[in-house]
């Protein structure tokens, strides 16, 4: 387990706007209650809470990657408009103890699904 520092910063910060997350026009989430991760260069992520998401869409899958800031990260499928999107959300359930806040939250690869801030 590695913390965040001055050499890897991660900054997690509630979102003030509505994030809206779709695929294929179908909506998979929607919440006024989004977590904005900001981790060293990457592009920040929205983590949506599981209450605010459609979980009836999604389907676990066997995949687990492990990250040394977060800890091991678990995947969903979403199953909408007659399609598969394979690993298209993560999700740390038990994330390291710096990161409690992102327990419970969904993320999404932006390269799968449409993520929107709404006003």
């Amino acid at each position: 387990m590695k913390l965040p520092g001055p050499d890897h910063p991660i900054t997690i910060t509630a979102n003030p706007k509505r994030v809206r997350i779709s695929a294929g026009g179908v909506v998979i989430a929607d919440t006024s209650h989004a977590l904005t991760l900001k981790e060293a260069s990457y592009p920040a992520v929205q983590y949506v809470p599981r209450q605010d998401a459609n979980m009836e869409l999604l389907a676990r899958t066997e995949r687990v990657t492990h990250c040394p800031y977060k800890g091991d990260a678990s995947y969903f499928s979403i199953k909408a408009d007659g399609k598969t999107l394979e690993n298209a959300i993560w999700t740390y359930e038990t994330p390291f103890p710096a990161m409690t806040e992102i327990a419970g939250h969904l993320a999404f690869y932006p390269d799968k699904v449409k993520i929107e801030e709404v006003a």
